[in-house]
């Protein structure tokens, strides 16, 4: 099987069969717990356990994802023809983290497995646990697709709550008002930690507004 197959055949067959109670904090960072399940051949069941964190998202414009890290070449030829278009089209970026935890072997049936770990959640009253079926041999193409559906299902109500606090609009540069706000916190967060300047200077050149802020940035080293 070609591997764009097999990635399909994982995407079909994987099931959410317990979802989070809450969706994405648009304010602030998610800590999602996973149960990913899977079969082997011999019928035991692996329960690969980990988190999904998911970072603040951010109001991002095409422009900036241009000058992010970790896009192939082909990805971000597609963001300048997309900026070429809409330089200031603004959207929601988000990104993840996956921690795994620990793996573990059952012998029960699947709906006894899933049972078990849905009677667990339920104790400890967590509404950021979540119950995944996936594919063995393309389990992190399921966990990705987990991903995904958590994403699609969070993006309306996030993208509501930033046009309610006007974090939306694009000022004079056509920079959002939520990237401002996030670049104002980074100032102050490099004021009390000094070794945080080049994450604040990837980030004002991401946005092109490093010339801008450069006299305030040298004047962080300045005792």
């Amino acid at each position: 099987m070609e591997i764009d197959e097999r990635i399909q055949y994982a995407v079909e067959n994987t099931q959410v069969i317990k979802s989070p109670k809450q969706r994405l904090a648009t304010f602030g960072t998610t800590n999602i717990y996973y149960y990913l399940i899977t079969e082997l051949m011999d019928s035991a069941k692996i329960v690969r356990e980990g988190r999904v964190i998911a970072a603040k998202p951010k109001i991002v414009t095409p422009t900036y994802l241009i000058n992010l890290e970790g896009f192939s070449s082909q990805a971000k030829r597609y963001f300048e023809l997309i900026a070429e278009k809409y330089p200031h089209e603004s959207g929601i970026f988000y990104s993840y983290k996956n921690e795994p935890k620990e793996m573990n072997i059952a012998s029960e049936s699947l709906p006894e497995v899933v049972e078990k770990i849905s009677q667990q959640i339920d104790s400890h009253g967590d509404p950021l646990s979540a119950i995944v079926k996936g594919v063995e041999d393309m389990w992190d193409i399921s966990l990705l697709k987990f991903t995904f559906e958590l994403t699609r299902t969070s993006v309306n109500s996030n993208i509501a709550e930033f046009e309610r606090k006007g974090l939306l609009q694009l000022d004079s540069s056509g920079i959002p008002a939520d990237a401002r706000n996030n670049i104002e916190e980074l100032f102050e967060k490099t004021r009390q930690d000094l070794s945080l300047a080049p994450l604040l200077v990837s980030e004002l050149k991401r946005w092109g507004l490093f010339q801008e802020y450069q006299d305030r940035f040298l004047s962080l080293f300045k005792k």
